[in-house]
């Protein structure tokens, strides 16, 4: 059994703070501190008030990268190692890529703004930095086709960008104090 799933078995068995987990395990806080951020991000526990306890199922209603209630007309869905993670809109989802990377992402799904029809967050467009702010700022919204993206960035503005593109200009443009200049 690996460490993560040896924490997550402490956990259940009620040794629910970070110091604690260190001395069962023998290794340092640090070690702790980086295996329960991970698990974090798997969405299989949640800290609160100093404590760590596992995720319930109704939790799931939460952002994974803001904490907001996600709305399903918005969301972006990760599946990683048999886990959902849910972020709020593209935006959020977006940036939780980067601290996703490296796992193993098994799947990225979201809906077209237009239609609400399921589409892969990997393939699809992405129009970030428009007026129209449905969720989180800037505004990413996902498009299947870059038709639809390129149509709705003439009307509301913004840039259209596939995944890659969108992470990196979202990225910048919430770096604190980065002037980020987006060609309209």
């Amino acid at each position: 059994m690996g460490r993560k799933e040896r924490i997550l078995q402490l956990i259940e068995e009620g040794h629910t703070n970070v110091k604690s987990l260190a001395q069962k395990l023998g290794v340092s806080l640090m070690t702790v501190y980086r295996d329960i951020k991970e698990l974090e991000l798997e969405g299989r526990v949640v800290r609160k008030h100093g404590e760590v306890r596992l995720k319930e199922e109704q939790d799931d209603g939460h952002c994974s990268f803001c904490g907001k209630s996600v709305e399903n007309r918005l969301e972006m869905v990760y599946r990683v190692g048999g886990r959902r993670i849910r972020a709020c809109c593209a935006h959020c989802g977006l940036l939780l890529y980067r601290e996703l990377e490296g796992k193993d992402i098994l799947a990225c799904m979201t809906k077209d703004f237009i239609t609400g029809k399921l589409i892969n967050c990997f393939t699809a467009w992405y129009v970030v930095g428009s007026s129209a702010e449905v969720c989180c700022s800037p505004s990413a919204l996902a498009f299947e086709r870059i038709e639809d993206a390129r149509r709705f960035a003439k009307g509301f503005g913004g840039r259209v960008l596939n995944f890659e593109g969108a992470v990196k200009a979202v990225e910048e443009i919430m770096k604190r104090g980065t002037p980020v200049q987006l060609k309209l």
